[in-house]
């Protein structure tokens, strides 16, 4: 039988935007209390408001330790107690590992994985309370990467790595832990990705399925909502991409090479010309998440 949100106190980073905008809507809609934290504050206002009486939001940057505990404590206070949480904050950039900015590729890092590592952190004694369930979005990236997101991949990489030894160290305490892998997302990330590095969609439409399709917002915001009532541990989106877990070691060894090489020799030239063209050294994204113009943030 399913297990229902009603009443349940849920608290969802980078929730401003996109995908964690989308969560926090259907799990209230599902009976939720849920507590936005993010970046900008007229955003996260406006939705609150949107959700009602019983929500609430705090500015925090996942980057800013004290700032994040300040923040997961006092939708906790809020709340009364906490017993989900969506660490869904995150940033992607483009470029390649030999034109990356250092600045920028740390900064992917830093929120993507050392931001997780700080939700995880602060919200545990909230969750130790309630024998909650966290879900961590991750990616379809965690299990491959492909050139030109390499900052991203790896960052997605060690999130999956950190959520899986959290899970052993937590059990004991009740908690439960569960990974969102997604491919694409219809955010305005891939959208602008698509407008200014065109080579970027002629990427993507040359990855075998599912990395050559697109899923909406609305269908990925309900496989994490539907993961939290089922407190799973994996959610794929689609569900495709679970054939990427399950085929990891293959599409990581020599028999893959040849093709992996020939793909890169294809793609990887032409981005790097038109990522040097747009005048900066690549593109970075709140989130999930640069040296130019911001989107909105993305799963992959």
């Amino acid at each position: 039988m399913k297990r229902d949100l009603v009443g349940r106190k849920v608290i969802v980073t980078g929730a401003a935007r996109g995908i964690g905008e989308q969560v926090a809507r259907l799990a209230a809609a599902q009976g939720a209390r849920v507590a936005l934290i993010g970046l900008e504050p007229d955003r996260l206002q406006a939705l609150a408001a949107e959700l009602g009486p019983s929500s609430h939001w705090c500015e925090a940057d996942v980057r800013d330790s004290k700032a994040l505990q300040t923040a997961i404590d006092e939708c906790a206070g809020a709340m009364n107690g906490v017993d989900m949480v969506v660490a869904n904050a995150g940033v992607a950039a483009y470029g390649t590992v030999r034109h990356a900015d250092e600045a920028s590729f740390e900064r992917v890092v830093d929120i993507n994985l050392n931001g997780v590592f700080r939700t995880l952190k602060h919200a545990t004694p909230h969750l130790q309370r309630s024998g909650g369930h966290v879900l961590i979005v991750a990616s379809a990236l965690s299990f491959t990467s492909i050139g030109g997101l390499a900052s991203y991949g790896a960052s997605k990489a060690g999130v999956e790595a950190l959520a899986l030894a959290y899970r052993g160290e937590v059990a004991h305490l009740g908690i439960t832990v569960g990974l969102v892998h997604p491919s694409w997302i219809d955010t305005d990330l891939v959208r602008g990705a698509e407008v200014d590095i065109p080579s970027f969609q002629q990427m993507r439409n040359r990855l075998p399925y599912p990395g050559n399709v697109t899923t909406s917002v609305e269908r990925a915001a309900s496989a994490i909502v539907d993961g939290l009532a089922y407190r799973r541990s994996r959610v794929y989106v689609p569900r495709a991409v679970v054939v990427a877990n399950w085929a990891k070691a293959l599409l990581n060894s020599p028999l893959v090479w040849p093709w992996t090489r020939w793909f890169s020799a294809l793609t990887i030239p032409s981005l790097e010309t038109e990522v040097a063209a747009l005048g900066r050294n690549d593109q970075l994204v709140p989130r999930f998440e640069s040296s130019g113009r911001e989107r909105s943030p993305v799963s992959a």
